[in-house]
């Protein structure tokens, strides 16, 4: 199995930058709560487009690019 390093598609990638700057924004906003720093996570994969788990559990939600 070849590595190609991107394993989210668009969607799944937007979606984690969202939640990842939702969840940050409560370390600023709100409650001011430590537990934002989570949002780290999701924001990080979503922009870079690899996640870890996936890897580990073997799906890819990236779609299938045709072979030449």
């Amino acid at each position: 199995m070849s590595f190609n390093g991107i394993n989210e598609g668009t969607v799944d990638r937007v979606l984690r930058v969202v939640i990842g700057v939702a969840l940050l924004s409560l370390t600023f906003l709100g409650p001011k709560s430590a537990w934002g720093y989570l949002g780290i996570i999701p924001l990080v994969t979503g922009l870079v487009g690899f996640c870890p788990l996936y890897r580990m559990i073997g799906i890819t939600t990236c779609p299938m690019r045709p072979t030449r």
